[in-house]
């Protein structure tokens, strides 16, 4: 009987010897056979994606405090990714804001001067184009952020911190998120996520379990500067606006009705509700239409004339306001605007026009 179960024992050890990695070809592959699907998932996409995801270095001239001598100093660093072959890099306006020159490296860890191409602020995204660039450059899908639901996967690579091409994932917590952009304009529409995302994310993708950008990583909340959870990207479908304009102008080329508007801070420190019209430029839009501007009393005071109140039927409390409701229209579009003029309400119907 005792025999019996010793001759158990040693098939029952055997086996699992045989199974768990015994044999001289136990290793690497072992492991991955082991591995669950969503770690099989995660390593496809980091490895077909890392290689368009570029580390992006700023820098900017200062003059010394005590020789006076202008000497280039680093300013900041972030990541972006190739937007295709010819050289044409994304990433955060924030991330090259102020630079007099920008290095790209590539996953190969060679360096390249860049040239800025294009900048919007408004939306936090800026085009640089490699100098010289090598002919193998991988490029990155793009996704539909608008099939986006909360709790779906997403994997965020960048260069926190410096280190260079790091993976994290999570989920998206939420959707339509409001953040701010460095020209103090609202970004709407945001992904929030919960994958890592610490400073040197920034202009990083964000990916889906495809492996498609959906989203480039952008800010973080958190009192103390580092990831805590609550990360923020600008969605892949506004990316796909914007930065074909970058590439083509330079610029987002706004819709327009051709007036100049007071500032934020203008209006919350005299309480008025709605934006005044500062100025009407002659032979646009807003002129033709009688719209006035603010201008100078008998008493050398300040008068106001318009005050926009809404625009086709959205209220207007701020500038971001004013410009997230007049992007819905393309030039040629007609848009209500209605305006306070004294005590009178009044109802404009203009011909949006393309910004020069």
């Amino acid at each position: 009987m005792k025999s019996g179960h010793l001759l158990h024992n040693a098939l029952a050890l055997a086996l699992v010897f045989l199974l768990f990695g015994g044999g001289p070809a136990a290793g690497e592959a072992d492991y991955l056979s082991f591995s669950t699907d969503d770690e099989a998932n995660s390593t496809e996409i980091f490895s077909k994606a890392s290689p368009a995801v570029v580390y992006v270095t700023n820098r900017a001239l200062r003059r010394d405090f005590f020789s006076l001598n202008v000497q280039e100093i680093p300013q900041g660093a972030g990541t972006g990714f190739v937007w295709d072959e010819s050289g044409l890099v994304v990433t955060n306006f924030h991330v090259i804001a102020g630079a007099h020159r920008v290095t790209v490296t590539l996953q190969d860890r060679s360096e390249h001067e860049a040239e800025v191409i294009g900048l919007a602020p408004e939306k936090d995204l800026a085009v640089l184009r490699i100098e010289d660039p090598p002919d193998n450059l991988v490029t990155l899908p793009l996704g539909d952020s608008s099939e986006l639901t909360v709790g779906r996967k997403v994997l965020a690579i960048g260069n926190p911190f410096g280190l260079d091409t790091t993976l994290t994932t999570g989920i998206v917590s939420a959707l339509g998120r409001e953040i701010q952009a460095p020209d103090s304009r609202r970004i709407r529409g945001v992904i929030q996520t919960d994958a890592a995302i610490n400073p040197g994310n920034s202009g990083g993708p964000l990916l889906n379990s495809m492996g498609q950008l959906v989203g480039v990583n952008t800010a973080i909340y958190s009192p103390s500067g580092a990831s805590a959870g609550i990360g923020f990207a600008i969605p892949v479908n506004t990316v796909k606006e914007v930065v074909p304009q970058l590439i083509s102008y330079g610029r987002i080329l706004r819709p327009m009705i051709g007036v100049e508007l007071a500032s934020d801070r203008w209006v919350r420190r005299y309480n008025i509700q709605g934006i005044p019209v500062v100025q009407v430029y002659p032979g646009l839009p807003a002129a033709t239409a009688g719209m006035v501007g603010a201008y100078r009393g008998r008493r050398g005071e300040v008068v106001l004339g318009d005050i926009i109140l809404e625009v086709d039927g959205t209220p207007v409390r701020s500038n971001s306001d004013y410009f997230d409701a007049l992007e819905k229209f393309s030039p040629g579009d007609s848009v209500t605007v209605l305006t306070r003029r004294g005590e009178e309400t009044r109802s404009f119907e203009l011909k949006v026009i393309e910004s020069q």
